[in-house]
């Protein structure tokens, strides 16, 4: 305890990690002062039908949680950050097959921001889509009538789109604030601060239906919350397993020149390859187009639209975790072929010298640290499957719908990837300035 003490002792002695801090922890807070602001023109004492249809279990629950519960509050950050990700997902996608996205993606931090700005826009398209489609649908989930004070003709629908697309607009704006000069990615963190949000009430839900008579008792939820641990410290070991891929470099002389084996050694280094380079994204990818197949087949009145309908809007339903866990693994593979360039790897540590033992430097190089990666993502793939899943197992044990999604599925993923990679960036900053970092002991280090 002295040394966390000692740890957050440093971190506030960094100015710059502490204005960082503070900017972060800022932004959070607007964040979800805005998830509570209801859209004018709605009776917020007319939402609880909304409220309880939202907390169900659904689809409806999932999208809930991403927006911190704004969705069921009718708030001017209803549609939360997922219109951003969607546009995310459908550039990325298109970087596959439109030659002039490919372009932009090798020019370096300038092709960047043209990237970014498309799908800026492209998230703006999709909000201009979305917000009607949630003014007119919030009515069908049991928001009678009498809540739209003003009605709901041109007065009240076109303002109020403006209002839901300017929410999603300033939502991604704190995000990239966040990522820009805060701490951690701040999508992420917008997105796990709904999360979090949930966490107290789904908890008290479950002691309180443990507690009934005769359905488990205390023990039942030390045992539930010892599994819970148990989970994190999994999924923490997922995160940060990586695969060390021994490499040589010949060291040079004291005139620069290449040193051979008469007068030195080469130096020995390893590449780490994580076994899940691709992090939370494929869990968020996936997460975001599971609405696709019911909000398609309720578009159709057949009978067998209604039950493809009912399959996919059931998050604990076994056809809905069966095609959940298959585009995880997809999007895995998808996101870290998108971000570990394998070919660039080789050709940068050809040009510095170096190679693998046994392989030839170039394109075998290429090849092979390709080959590994194919094969370590496969089982970093099929534990992120198993995780996000693991709720729906866990539902016929009798536990409660809220407190069994953080026993896995995109909510702990979440938690668990965000915290990390907050932590590192953290942990970077404490290390620069000769501190030992939250994850190490609390001691100065001397500057050398």
């Amino acid at each position: 305890m002295k040394k966390f003490i000692e740890n957050l002792t440093n971190i506030w002695k960094i100015e710059e990690l502490k204005n960082r801090i503070i900017l972060t922890l800022g932004v959070l807070l607007v964040y979800r002062f805005g998830a509570h602001i209801v859209l004018p023109g709605i009776d917020s004492a007319q939402l609880h039908e909304l409220a309880s249809r939202t907390s169900g279990g659904g689809l409806l629950d999932i999208l809930n949680a991403f927006t911190g519960g704004a969705f069921s509050n009718a708030s001017i950050f209803a549609l939360g950050i997922m219109p951003y990700i969607s546009a995310s997902i459908v550039v990325q996608l298109m970087g596959i097959a439109i030659p002039y996205l490919q372009k932009l993606q090798k020019e370096g931090e300038s092709g960047r921001r043209k990237i970014n700005q498309i799908t800026r826009w492209l998230t703006i398209a999709i909000c201009l889509v979305q917000a009607p489609v949630y003014l007119y649908g919030i009515n069908q989930l049991g928001v009678p009538d009498s809540a739209f004070v003003l009605g709901k003709g041109l007065g009240f629908i076109v303002p109020a789109v403006i209002i839901l697309v300017t929410g999603t607009i300033f939502a991604m704006w704190l995000g990239e604030k966040i990522t820009d000069k805060g701490i951690g990615n701040g999508i992420s963190l917008l997105i796990m601060v709904g999360i979090i949000a949930r966490f107290p009430r789904a908890f008290a839900a479950e002691v309180a239906s443990r507690l009934t008579a005769s359905n488990g008792g205390l023990m039942l939820i030390l045992i539930e919350v010892i599994l819970w641990f148990v989970i994190v410290l999994l999924c923490i070991y997922l995160i940060k397993a990586v695969r060390q891929i021994p490499v040589q470099y010949a060291r040079r002389t004291a005139d620069g020149g290449v040193a051979t084996e008469k007068n030195v050694f080469g130096a020995r280094q390893y590449i780490p390859l994580r076994l899940n380079a691709a992090g939370v994204m494929p869990i968020i990818f996936a997460q975001a187009l599971m609405f696709v197949p019911a909000t398609v087949a309720g578009l159709s009145q057949s009978e067998f639209a209604k039950n493809v309908q009912a399959a996919f809007s059931d998050i604990f339903g076994f056809w809905y975790n069966l095609l959940f866990a298959a585009m995880i693994i997809l999007f895995t593979y998808f996101y870290t072929a998108i971000t570990v360039p394998t070919n660039k790897m080789a050709d940068d540590l050809k040009r510095s010298g170096g190679f693998i033992p046994g392989i030839r430097p170039g394109k075998e190089t290429g090849d092979y640290l390709d080959k590994i990666m194919s094969l370590i993502t496969l089982p970093g793939a099929i534990f992120i499957a198993l995780v996000a899943i693991f709720p729906s197992m866990l539902k016929i044990i009798g536990m409660q719908d809220q407190w069994a999604l953080f026993y896995g599925g995109t909510s702990l993923l979440i938690l668990v990837g965000v915290a990390i990679d907050t932590m590192q960036q953290v942990n970077s900053y404490l290390l620069n300035r000769h501190y030992d970092g939250l994850m190490k002991t609390g001691k100065n280090r001397k500057a050398s």
